[in-house]
This record gives structure tokens, C-alpha cells and sequence, in this order.
């Protein structure tokens, strides 16, 4: 049996609850697919897991990358395939969990991912272009290499233009003439998480609340002290960058909680992008009920 359920919708729509509670009811192991959950140590801001759920069936690809180091695309898709061969020579069922479009799609539509290791200095410079002329001057300079790749990416998110500004810089390609794709050697099914809008900027803000509540700022501090650079990719995290400044004394705690709120709503209207409403390759569910009356065909048919 070579099955794949994804479970995936914008961050606080209670997807990680609803993988959790269809593991238990149908069988299987659940994977990640959250870029900020492998990383070690960050625990409150990501949302992780906690041990105790991890303990009610296997959990894979959570803590294994330290936050000082880059972890890439590349270095995700290859984790995340050998995971899944063994879930699957074991002959269990793989729930792969997460809202980071990018992990998702390239394992359910074979992305051919350039293996490119971050050149540090290069990173340093086009971040000091972003700084200085702004996030737009960066986007530009990566519309005027790759058209393609600029529609994909937002302007704010000036990291994963420098990725994009990056492949080009060291390969001479547009990291779009990387990124083909292929049939996987798996069959799948996608769930996606529904939550009105409304309840999701609830959920979104309390959550917030909470991850401050419990910890944050500490947190971030613990990484500090454990040789995380501050400029590391990890910590440019939502939650993360913003716990930072706090720490700095260049914001207020409030306003730490009230920007943090500000950038989970737009990464969930980003998230939107990669999974949409009218994908006829998802099916929509608000709870683990409906998922599970939409599932049961794929899931409980004869391996």
C-alpha cells in the first residue's frame, strides 16, 4: 500500500487536530509538512505538536533540523520521500500534515527541486538591498530574471525572493526551469481544513495570545543563547521575528502581539493561494466527521 492522505489549509484551521483524530480512527502515521515545525526548539511559535500527541502514534519529520542551519526545499523533499518509503514498507497509511504549499506540492506533484546550498554572503547582500531600497526593488530585480516566479511569490516575503534571486545567481537558471514536475509513484488524496473567515481571525488572534502567554518571547531568548544567530532563517519566523524586536527593546510586548497577528493573517491568505477553494483535487471538510465520510473511499479501499 502506497497511500497518501494531505491534510492542508490555512495555519490556526485546526488541520494538525482533524490529521490526529482521522490517524487514530483509520490507521497510519502522520508526516510534516510545516517548514518552521522541523526545526528544534521552537516549539510555542510554530504550534507544534506536543509530546504527548506525538505519543499517541508515530509523528515524523518534527525536530530535525537545528535553527541555525538552513533547511531547504531540497533537503525537505528528500527527508519527507524516505519517510514515506518507510511508513509505506510497513504497510501503514501516510497522513502528511502541514500548511507550507511549497512541501506539499512537491512531494504530490514530483517536483524536480534544485539542490543549491545557501551561499550565506549572497543572502547578506540582497537582504541589505531589501533593507535599504525596499522589498519591492528585490522583487523587481527577480521579475526582470523570472516573470514566473515573481506572480508566485509576494514582494514581503523577501526570503523566499532571495531563494528564488539565489538558485539564478549560482546556476544561471530561473529557479522556475528547476522546479518541474512529475507523476508521483504514490496515490493520494487531499483534504482540505474549511474555517470561516471570521473564525479563523478569532482563532488566529487567541492563538497569538497564547503563544505569548506561554512563552514566546523565552523561547526565542533560548535560542538566542543556544548560538542561534538572530539573523537566522528560523528566526525570521513569524512569532519569532517579531519576540526579537520585543527582546531588543525596539517594540512593546502588545505591539509584538499585535504584529505577530497582523503576519498570521496574511500568511493564511497566502496559504489560501496554495490551496484553493476551487482545486477539484481537494476535498473540503470543517470537522474530522465530514473528512472522514469524504476519505473513506480512498482510505478504507483495498491496498
Amino acid at each position: 500500500m502506497r497511500r497518501l492522505v494531505a491534510v492542508v489549509g490555512p495555519t490556526a484551521a485546526g488541520k494538525s487536530a482533524i490529521a490526529l483524530a482521522l490517524a487514530r480512527r483509520f490507521g497510519g502515521e502522520i508526516v510534516n509538512a510545516d517548514s518552521r515545525q522541523v526545526y528544534r526548539g521552537m516549539d510555542i511559535g510554530t504550534a507544534k505538536p506536543s509530546p504527548d500527541t506525538r505519543a499517541l502514534l508515530p509523528h515524523h519529520l518534527y525536530d530535525i533540523a537545528d535553527p541555525a542551519d538552513a533547511y531547504s526545499l531540497a533537503l525537505y523533499r528528500r527527508d519527507a520521500l524516505a519517510t514515506l518509503e518507510d511508513i509505506w514498507v510497513r504497510g501503514e497509511l501516510a497522513w502528511l500534515v502541514g500548511g507550507t504549499g511549497q512541501y506539499v506540492w512537491a512531494l504530490l506533484e514530483a517536483w524536480q527541486v534544485p539542490d543549491v546550498a545557501p551561499r550565506p554572503a549572497l543572502r547578506v547582500e540582497l537582504a541589505a538591498v531589501a533593507d535599504r531600497d525596499g522589498p519591492e526593488t528585490l522583487h523587481a530585480r527577480l521579475r526582470a530574471v523570472d516573470p514566473e516566479a515573481a506572480d508566485r511569490i509576494d514582494a514581503r516575503n523577501v526570503r523566499r525572493v532571495i531563494r528564488a534571486l539565489e538558485v539564478y545567481e549560482v546556476t544561471g537558471r530561473p529557479i522556475t526551469d528547476w522546479q518541474t514536475k512529475g507523476v508521483p509513484d504514490f496515490d493520494f488524496s487531499i483534504l482540505g481544513v474549511r474555517c470561516e473567515e471570521k473564525e479563523l481571525i478569532w482563532r488566529i488572534n487567541r492563538r497569538t495570545e497564547a503563544m505569548f502567554a506561554s512563552g514566546l518571547v523565552d523561547e526565542t531568548q533560548a535560542l538566542l543563547a543556544a548560538a542561534v544567530p538572530p539573523d537566522a532563517s528560523a528566526l525570521s519566523s513569524i512569532g519569532y521575528a517579531e519576540a526579537l524586536r520585543d527582546i531588543r527593546g525596539e517594540i512593546t510586548r502588545d505591539k509584538a502581539i499585535e504584529l505577530t497577528k497582523r503576519s498570521t493573517r496574511r500568511l493564511a491568505r497566502r496559504q489560501r493561494q496554495w490551496f484553493r477553494p476551487q482545486d477539484r483535487r481537494i476535498a473540503w471538510a470543517s470537522d474530522a466527521d465530514e473528512a472522514a465520510s469524504a476519505l473513506a473511499p480512498f482510505v478504507e479501499a483495498p491496498g
